[in-house]
């Protein structure tokens, strides 16, 4: 394999060229407001005005608090969330069998007749005190690597913290540290499968959910993230991970 192949196919052309698109749909009331960029290895990143218990997708990922003996927030998403799996996330959380550390997941299949996504992955941040925009960015690398592990093509990601009542970080720039981290992951894990490391497989979009409050900040921040991200892979070396 030629080492310099798959940057060239995953970023085209010398500079990333940043498109965003207009979903369009037979009324603005019936489809969400979408916007959405190409990114690295053929992949497109969007944001999309809509919840995580109507978003169609293989696989719904939703960033959890640290459960708080006092009480847990479920606000909004998250109460909505919440409500619909028969208090699912609650009855885990309050039983401390998902405690939301930082890294920790869990996988499920949601019940019959309940939220629309295919599977559920909750992933920890850790202590609502402690959030970062780093811990953020590890989050969305643990995202990208578990969908690889899953073979899933389609991905949602709810962040979900004002739902969870944090307002530590900025939505934008949180949603934006979580893109960071799932795209030089996902590289990561392109050059493992290139290299014969990994079995192939391919995501093919992510798309990160707001609400209209935080839509527009979300779309420029992500998208400067693409970029930013883009640049980040161009440094890296694609030479064989093994010693010959």
């Amino acid at each position: 394999m030629n080492p310099d192949s798959s940057l060239r196919h995953s970023i085209p052309g010398i500079f990333l060229c940043v498109i965003f698109l207009w979903v369009s749909g037979a009324s603005a009331d019936a489809t969400p407001a979408e916007k959405a960029v190409q990114a690295p290895n053929g992949q497109v990143i969007s944001v999309k005005m809509i919840g995580p218990i109507t978003q169609t997708t293989d696989l719904q990922i939703i960033c959890i608090l640290k459960h708080d003996p006092a009480g847990d927030k479920y606000i909004e998403a998250i109460e909505d969330f919440n409500q619909k799996l028969h208090r699912l996330l609650s009855g885990l959380r309050d039983r401390g069998e998902f405690a939301g550390e930082l890294g920790e997941t869990l996988l499920f299949t949601p019940p019959a007749n309940s939220i629309t996504p295919r599977q559920v992955l909750l992933i920890g941040i850790g202590d609502e005190k402690e959030i970062t925009l780093g811990k953020l960015q590890l989050v969305g690398a643990i995202a990208a690597r578990e969908a690889v592990r899953l073979g899933t093509s389609r991905v949602s990601f709810a962040p979900a913290l004002r739902d969870q009542g944090s307002t530590r970080v900025d939505v934008g720039d949180g949603d934006a540290a979580f893109t960071t981290g799932w795209i030089l992951a996902y590289d990561t894990e392109k050059k493992l499968m290139d290299q014969g490391l990994s079995a192939p497989t391919d995501i093919s979009s992510l798309t990160i959910e707001a609400g209209p409050k935080y839509f527009e900040a979300a779309v420029s921040k992500v998208a400067a993230a693409v970029q930013t991200a883009t640049q980040m892979l161009r440094g890296r070396s694609q030479a064989s991970y093994m010693n010959n």
